[in-house]
C-alpha cells in the first residue's frame, strides 16, 4: 500500500474526530452557551444534515478540479470551521461552523476513496478504501477521547482549537504524500454526471448503507445507558467499553476491506448477516456481566466496520467510473442519513417501549440492508456473479 493512502488517513482521522467528539462535550456547550442539552444535541444532526447536503453539491461543483489541490482545500476548509467552532459567542455562531465543517466531510471521503482506488491495483481496491477509512476508526478509538479529556480539562473551545490542529498536520501530510498528478478522467457533462440518480443499482447500494448502518447506530448511540443502567457499569466500565469498541472497529474496517477484495458481494452477504446475528444477542450480553457486554461491545465494533468497505465498493461498482466520484459522495451522505435514522429510531423505540427494544429495531434495520443486498442480486446476477 503506497504512503499516499496513510496520508489520506491522516485526513479522515482529522474530520472524523471532528464529527463525534461533540458527543462528549454536550453538556460543557449547553452549560457555557446558555442552551439545554437536547438544543445541543442538534449541533450533531446539524452536521449530519450539512454532509447529506454538502456531499453531491460540492462534488458537483468541483468535479474538474485536480484532486490534491481539491483535498488540499477540503482540509483549508475544515481548519477554518474549527478554527471558528473554538471561537464560537453563541448557539448559531457554533452551528455555523459546524455545518461549515460538514460541507468537507461527504466530498473528502467521497473523492479520497476514489483517489484510493486509483493509487493501487485492481484486486486491492477495497484494501485501499479500507485504509483511508481506518483514519476514522480511529478517530473513535483515540481522537473522540483524547478530545473528550481536552474539554474537561480545558474546556470544549480548546478541543476545538486542537481538532483544528490535527488539521494542519493532516493538511502537511496530504501536501507532501499524494501524488500531484493523480489519474483523472476528464470530467463528464453535469447532465451525464446526474444520469447516475436513474440508477436502479446505486439507489439499492445507498438503501444497504442507510438502512444497514442505521442498525449499527440504533443501538451504539444509546450504548452508555444500556452499560450503565441493564449491566449496571461505572463511569470507568463504560469509558473502557467504547475504547473497545473503538478497537473492535478499526480492526474490522481492515478485515471488512481484504473480504471485499475477494468479492464485494459475497463480503456484503457476510459483514450484514453477521451484523445482525450480534445485534440480536445484544439483549443476552448486556444482562450476563460486565465483562460479557465488554466482549460483545468490541464484537459489535469489529462487525459494525467489516460492513464499510464492501458497502462503499458496492455503490462504485454499481455507475461504473464517471459517476464513480458522485456515487461515492453520496454514499457517505447515505452513512450520515444511517446514522441519524438509527438515533431516531432507537430514541422512539425507548421511549415507548424501553431501553432494550432497541435491540430488535437495530437488528430490523440492519436486517433491511439484507434485503437489499437480495433484491441488488436479483436484478443483476450476472454482476452480482462477476463480484461474489
Amino acid at each position: 500500500m503506497p504512503v499516499s493512502l496513510l496520508a489520506l488517513a491522516a485526513g479522515a482521522f482529522g474530520i472524523g474526530t471532528t464529527e463525534f467528539i461533540i458527543m462528549g462535550l454536550l453538556t460543557q456547550v449547553s452549560q457555557d452557551l446558555g442552551i439545554s442539552i437536547p438544543t445541543a444535541g442538534t449541533l450533531i444532526s446539524g452536521y449530519a444534515f450539512g454532509v447529506a447536503i454538502g456531499a453531491p453539491v460540492l462534488t458537483l461543483a468541483t468535479r474538474s478540479w485536480p484532486r490534491k489541490w481539491l483535498l488540499l482545500g477540503l482540509m483549508l476548509i475544515f481548519i477554518a470551521g474549527n478554527i471558528a467552532a473554538a471561537m464560537a459567542p453563541s448557539y448559531g455562531w457554533l452551528m455555523g461552523a459546524r455545518m461549515l465543517t460538514s460541507l468537507t466531510h461527504g466530498t473528502f471521503f467521497g473523492v479520497g476513496a476514489v483517489v484510493a482506488t486509483g493509487l493501487v491495483a485492481k484486486d486491492k481496491q477495497a484494501s485501499a478504501i479500507a485504509l483511508m477509512f481506518s483514519g476514522l476508526t480511529l478517530a473513535t478509538l483515540l481522537g473522540v477521547p483524547a478530545g473528550t479529556w481536552i474539554g474537561q480539562h480545558f474546556g470544549w473551545r480548546m478541543a476545538f482549537a486542537a481538532v483544528a490542529g490535527v488539521g494542519v498536520v493532516a493538511l502537511g501530510i496530504l501536501a507532501a504524500f499524494v501524488p500531484s498528478k493523480l489519474q483523472q478522467a476528464a470530467p463528464a457533462a453535469l447532465r451525464d454526471e446526474l444520469s447516475i440518480l436513474a440508477s436502479t443499482p446505486l439507489w439499492l447500494g445507498l438503501g444497504m448503507t442507510v438502512f444497514g448502518f442505521g442498525g449499527v447506530f440504533a443501538l451504539y448511540t444509546y450504548v452508555e445507558p444500556l452499560l450503565s443502567q441493564i449491566t449496571q457499569m461505572g463511569n470507568t466500565g463504560v469509558a473502557v467499553s467504547l475504547l473497545l469498541f473503538g478497537a473492535g472497529s478499526a480492526v474490522g474496517n481492515i478485515a471488512g476491506g481484504k473480504l471485499a477484495d475477494r468479492g464485494v458481494v459475497r463480503a456484503l452477504w457476510i459483514t450484514l448477516g453477521a451484523l445482525v446475528a450480534v445485534l440480536l444477542t445484544g439483549r443476552w450480553a448486556f444482562g450476563i456481566s460486565a465483562g460479557v457486554a465488554m466482549a460483545y461491545v468490541t464484537v459489535l465494533g469489529v462487525v459494525a466496520f467489516a460492513t464499510v468497505a464492501p458497502m462503499q465498493m458496492r455503490v462504485m461498482q454499481g455507475v461504473g467510473s464517471q459517476g464513480a466520484t458522485l456515487a461515492s459522495s453520496l454514499n457517505i451522505a447515505a452513512f450520515n442519513l444511517g446514522n441519524a435514522l438509527g438515533a431516531w429510531v432507537g430514541g422512539s423505540l425507548i421511549a415507548g417501549a424501553g431501553l432494550l427494544s432497541i435491540i430488535w429495531g437495530a437488528a430490523a434495520l440492519s436486517a433491511v440492508g439484507l434485503v437489499l443486498v437480495a433484491m441488488g442480486q436479483r436484478r443483476s446476477p450476472s454482476a452480482a456473479l462477476q463480484t461474489a
